[in-house]
């Protein structure tokens, strides 16, 4: 090889190194912090995570062993010095260090290998959130090795992620179902001009199936039996046509190992009452909502998202509870995910949503 031909490669891998560098600078990623699941999103790519967000720590030196799939795994079977723990709680952090570790593992995911520039992150956060909550985002994101952090509340990025026009001067109403919160707004060019946030989510639905199966059978259930249970025959209105499961669990009363079976009937009874909450969180944004854009409502409908809006009949609930037509979105759990990243592609676009 010639010198002038070793030149020339030499040449050639400097500016494919220097692509590499330029493409690496500038990296985006869009976060949902979930209560129950974290998905990441960086543009271009779609959603590279979908992972519970669940965190096992050494309780000796309090190190963080595993996040996501593995870690929730171990929920309700570790020893008595490691502990599964869920570090967000009704959709806002409720254990900062576990957090940060959680964010900052899933960011270094999203990037791969080995990084040079620090991400611009943005992340979902519920629309009730209070400024302390958002200043712990925000701080937690930065610790984890962000950029730059910004905060956009859910229902304008599930809107955005459910391909809802919301820039548009017409009235569209989101419900965003998770598994901590339920997000309810009605938005219009942008903004949101009615909307509540309550604290109910598909945690809560298992914690009620835990406590209707306790109560009427007598058995004690971990809660991803409890999840199960509303994932495969869990329903919002009784079903003409019961399902049924087979479950385990321990016996209140002798301790030990029993097997009974439960009906979709007993779903529907156990989570009435959170159902009623969302419901009436509903109803409440509907009469906030001005005459002209409740008219857009009516015409277009509800679209709802988030993981736990999967739960069968819930659309058909909410229609005959309000009168208005609801409908399920397509990858409703993926919504926000997808939201966030289109968002901080546009950041120009959004910014009123963004810093509203």
């Amino acid at each position: 090889m010639t010198d002038e031909s070793r030149s020339c490669s030499w040449q050639n891998r400097l500016v494919s190194y220097q692509a590499s560098i330029l493409s690496m600078f500038g990296k985006k990623i869009g976060i949902d912090l979930g209560t129950t699941t974290v998905l990441v999103y960086v543009p271009k790519k779609g959603i590279i995570i979908h992972e519970p967000s669940v965190v096992a720590v050494s309780l000796i030196d309090k190190k963080v062993l595993t996040v996501g799939k593995e870690a929730k795994e171990m929920i309700g079977r570790t020893p008595d010095s490691i502990v599964a723990r869920r570090p967000l709680k009704d959709g806002v952090i409720a254990d900062y260090q576990t957090t940060e570790a959680m964010l900052r593992y899933f960011i270094n995911k999203a990037l791969g290998g080995v990084h040079f520039f620090r991400p611009e992150v943005m992340v979902a956060v519920p629309g009730g959130i209070t400024s302390t909550e958002r200043r712990a985002v925000i701080d937690a994101t930065l610790s984890a090795g962000a950029k730059a952090a910004y905060i956009i509340k859910e229902p304008v990025v599930a809107a955005i992620g459910a391909d809802i026009p919301i820039g548009s001067a017409s009235g569209h109403m989101i419900i965003d179902i998770g598994g901590g919160t339920s997000e309810i707004a009605v938005i219009s060019l942008g903004g949101i001009v009615s909307s509540a946030s309550v604290r109910i989510g598909g945690n809560k639905f298992d914690s009620a199936l835990q406590e209707h199966v306790r109560r009427k059978y007598g058995l004690a259930i971990g809660e991803r039996t409890a999840e199960e249970m509303k994932i495969r025959i869990g329903s919002a209105l009784y079903l003409e046509q019961k399902l049924d499961m087979e479950i385990k669990g321990r016996d209140m009363i002798t301790g030990l190992p029993r097997v009974i079976t439960v009906t979709s009937d007993d779903v529907t009874d156990a989570i009435q009452l959170e159902l009623q909450g969302i419901v009436e969180a509903i109803k409440e944004v509907l009469r906030g909502t001005p005459p002209e854009l409740s008219a857009d409502v009516m015409q277009k409908g509800m679209v709802l998202s988030g993981g736990s809006s999967q739960l069968r009949n819930l659309d058909r609930l909410f229609a005959e509870a309000t009168g208005v037509p609801a409908v399920v979105a397509e990858n409703p759990q993926l919504c926000v995910a997808k939201g966030t990243g289109i968002a901080l592609e546009n950041l120009e676009a959004y910014k009123r949503s963004i810093f509203s």
